[in-house]
Order: C-alpha cells, then sequence, then structure tokens
C-alpha cells in the first residue's frame, strides 16, 4: 500500500537531493523558519523538490533534519539535512503559511520477486567505478564490504553530478536501472577527470620560461 502524507511541508530549491545525501541549508525567510521551526518541535521531515528551468519537478525527496548547526537572533538558522525517501507530489497547497502539498512516497517496482540489485553485473561495474574514483581522488580505496553495501543512491550522493542526472536517479523505481545510470555516470566522471588531468600536463608541458 502506498503511503501518502497529506499537507506535507515543502521546500522548493535549485538542488536535488537523493536518499542518504547530506545538505546543509541556510534558512531565512520566514515562512521557511516556520516550517522548519515545526520540523524541529515535532521531530518531523519536509521535502526538497527541484525548481527547474521547466518549473517545479513532482518527484522530490523528503529530508530529515540532522542537526542544527546555528540559530541567530533573527530566527535564520543554518541546520544540516539527510535525504530520506523519494516522493512524487500529487497536489500542491497554496493556502498556508508555507509551500505544501499531498505526497505519495514511491517505493521500487515489484521486479517479480527479484533482488533488489537485480543486475549484478551493472552493479559490479557501478561500485568499481565508484571505487576507482574515489581513489583517484582521494588516495583512499573504500573497503570492499562498504563497497559491496553500497546502493546507487549512496555512491550518486557522495559526487557531484548534474542536477537532471540526479533527478532521473530520484524518477527510476529500479535499483537495477539506478546502478546502470550511477554507472555510466561515473564512467563520464572518470573520462572528465581524465581530460582535466590531461589538459594540466600540456599545459604544463607547452609552458617557456622567458629570461
Amino acid at each position: 500500500m502506498q503511503d501518502s502524507h497529506e499537507a506535507f511541508p515543502l521546500f522548493p530549491l535549485g538542488i536535488v537531493v537523493l536518499p542518504g545525501e547530506v545538505v546543509p541549508l541556510h534558512v531565512f525567510e520566514d515562512r521557511y523558519k516556520t516550517m522548519v521551526g515545526e520540523c524541529l518541535d515535532d521531530d518531523s521531515e519536509f521535502g526538497i523538490v527541484w525548481v527547474s528551468d521547466e518549473g517545479l519537478r513532482d518527484v522530490g525527496c523528503t529530508v530529515a533534519i540532522t542537526e542544527v548547526l546555528e540559530r541567530m537572533d533573527d530566527g535564520r538558522m543554518n541546520i544540516l539535512t539527510r535525504g530520506s525517501s523519494p516522493f512524487r507530489l500529487v497536489r500542491r497547497i497554496e493556502d498556508m503559511v508555507y509551500p505544501a502539498g499531498d505526497i505519495d512516497l514511491l517505493d521500487d517496482a515489484d521486479d517479480a520477486g527479484t533482488e533488489p540489485d537485480a543486475d549484478p553485473d551493472a552493479g559490479a561495474a557501478a561500485r568499481e567505478r565508484y571505487a576507482e574514483l574515489v581513489e583517484r581522488v582521494t588516495d583512499s580505496r573504500p573497503e570492499e564490504d562498504d563497497l559491496a553495501a553500497m546502493s546507487a543512491y549512496a555512491m550518486a550522493a557522495t559526487v557531484e553530478l548534474p542536477l537532471q542526472a540526479k533527478q532521473r536517479l530520484l524518477e527510476l523505481r529500479s535499483e537495477g536501472e539506478r546502478l546502470h545510470a550511477v554507472g555510466e555516470l561515473l564512467g563520464a566522471a572518470m573520462r572528465r577527470l581524465d581530460y582535466v588531468e590531461r589538459a594540466g600536463e600540456r599545459a604544463r608541458s607547452n609552458g617557456k620560461v622567458r629570461g
């Protein structure tokens, strides 16, 4: 049965949040100060939806407030949030103090009893590319047990990806599809990194010291 929530608080922003992703927010508008204050009082979540060039998307992600980093005298706040569950915005509500809507939380489609990681090749390829990218950037490879347990969301949440790509991941309703997409995105990120490194090497080799 689909889990639905009425009059769920919403925070439309120019970002896409994935489940498990940690996102800092600066809350300064009165309506959002009210919204966040109520969520803190009730220990409840709110939803972040991407305001793209085409308008407000109808699939977003609920977030939990994990920490209040700073409270200012005028009510402004710096908070830390973590993505929780993807949802579909069914109806917008315009007559509340802050933006809200009726939402349905989204589960993955039933793959006729198959395991969530239904495509082991796609999963293995995505995790290997993720490990290679992390190792190149940090000089440290993730532990194999930790790597094996990582979902597509978990990998994507720690890599800077285009907003459109993140939104597509949020809208996919199969872990196998997400792993395949993440693998392609990580491969593209590796190619960009190769290009930047080659360009830097060429720039250094072409440099001349003038007397």
